[in-house]
């Protein structure tokens, strides 16, 4: 889950929500995107690829649900949340776990489409590694509108599930 600040960031964020892909895949394509996402280790690399910080409504970037766990800080591709598409290779947002000192792993990745942009063209929400994405409301905390949305933890285990939006591990 994400929030712009800005109208051509939230415009991004809603194009990245349409462009999830209908056709499931399975547990063998995480390693696929592992592969293909590995170079955003390093934050400086997905910064130049056009990746940028996300914040919610509130200004906080780095997202936590005390108790249950956080996502971490994310990232988001404007180009790819405009585009109307979801590519399993190409996430819209890179997800980062920071450590005391400020550094950010890359722990996660997010699909995210806007729910009337998939639902124009489809008769069911969005799903890739055979699982559908969540639908977000729009009492959301980024002042977005209705959006489907499905993490996936492929850079950090996650206790409650590699798909699960909070992870235990994460601490902002």
């Amino acid at each position: 889950m994400l929030k712009l600040r800005t109208a051509g960031a939230a415009l991004a964020v809603a194009a990245m929500l349409a462009t999830a892909s209908a056709a499931p895949a399975g547990q063998s394509s995480a390693g696929k995107v592992r592969s293909a996402n590995a170079k955003y280790q390093r934050l400086a690399v997905a910064k130049k690829a056009g990746y940028g910080l996300l914040r919610d409504a509130k200004g906080i970037a780095c997202i936590d649900n005390p108790g249950v766990g956080g996502m971490g800080v994310h990232y988001v591709k404007k180009a790819l949340v405009g585009d109307g598409k979801v590519n399993l290779l190409t996430p819209e947002a890179l997800v980062y776990d920071p450590d005391a000192k400020g550094h950010k792993r890359l722990v996660a990745i997010e699909y995210v489409v806007i729910k009337k942009d998939w639902d124009a063209h489809h008769s069911s929400r969005p799903k890739l590694y055979g699982r559908t994405f969540e639908l977000i409301k729009a009492d959301n905390r980024y002042g977005l509108p209705p959006f489907y949305e499905l993490h996936a933890w492929l850079f950090k285990n996650n206790s409650r599930g590699m798909f699960n939006d909070w992870n235990p591990l994460v601490k902002c």
